[in-house]
């Protein structure tokens, strides 16, 4: 039996791919008010976009331990061998409460093994090492070879992203409410990236059209192997900006591969409506 490739909801990837691959996806927790969502199931990102622009607040909640007890249980019932695959530790607390979940459940036996990898990265970027690895179990590869290639794509994935409104990253902490109120008036727009797993200011820009370029300009610097790796963008309910991220990326590094995507309620609901992420590897697999 193949090793059964498991994530959770803040991996962005498209329906049509996990249900493709067959990966188990786990729902981390959106919050309005006193209602409870399962991101994904009970709540779909245009949903809570919509939402954010009308002015509602919502809040986000790590996946319960015990719904990681219940899931690594199933598998142990089924002798299933697994991998699960997981957002950032550094930006929620999912990761830790696999690794308890996983304790408790196999103590000292040894029927099963469940790996557990922070891949400390996030959306898409997040969602091309799932597809890789899910790619790799399909094509029955082994354990060792699927987890050296999480780790070599979670270190050299490159996470470069725009929010359209800095109110967002003010309500989560990421902003001071200074700059997020200056910046709305001039129009500024920031430019971040993902540094071991957190988010980490970069640049500022005025004006979008001046942001997407840097972006492009950054993924020139840093990357390689542009036309033979897939790059993803993912996008918080703004196709048309996606897609014209993609035409330039095209036209100026001659990438042929992408996987765009709207970012999931988990991450939509701390980036806002309107944010740009970019995702590439900095180096290519040998």
């Amino acid at each position: 039996m193949s090793v059964k490739i498991v994530t959770d909801s803040a991996v962005d990837l498209p329906q049509s791919i996990i249900d493709e691959y067959g990966i188990q996806v786990v729902p981390l927790i959106v919050m309005l008010d006193d209602r409870v969502f399962k991101d994904g199931q009970t709540i779909k990102a245009e949903e809570l976009f919509q939402g954010m622009r009308e002015g509602k607040v919502y809040k986000t909640s790590q996946v319960a331990m015990g719904d990681f007890v219940d899931l690594f249980q199933g598998y142990l019932d089924q002798k299933q061998d697994i991998i699960y695959i997981a957002f950032s530790s550094a930006l929620s607390g999912t990761y830790q409460a696999a690794v308890m979940a996983r304790n408790q459940v196999l103590g000292e036996k040894e029927e099963i093994t469940i790996d557990i990898i922070d891949t400390k990265c996030a959306s898409l970027g997040f969602g091309l090492v799932v597809y890789q690895a899910a790619k790799m179990a399909r094509e029955g590869r082994s354990r060792e070879e699927i987890l050296a290639a999480v780790d070599f794509y979670s270190k050299h994935m490159e996470h470069i992203f725009t929010v359209d409104d800095l109110e967002y990253l003010y309500r989560g902490g990421r902003v001071t409410r200074t700059t997020a109120f200056v910046g709305g008036l001039l129009n500024i727009k920031p430019i971040l990236q993902v540094e071991e797993g957190r988010l980490v200011p970069l640049e500022k820009k005025k004006g979008r059209k001046r942001v997407l370029k840097r972006m492009v300009e950054i993924m020139k610097e840093r990357g390689e192997g542009f036309a033979s790796q897939t790059i993803g963008i993912s996008h918080g309910d703004d196709l048309e900006t996606a897609l014209e991220l993609k035409e330039m990326i095209q036209e100026e590094l001659g990438a042929e591969d992408f996987l765009i995507n709207t970012i999931g309620a988990t991450i939509g609901a701390h980036a806002g409506p309107g944010t740009i992420a970019l995702f590439f590897l900095n180096k290519l697999p040998d």
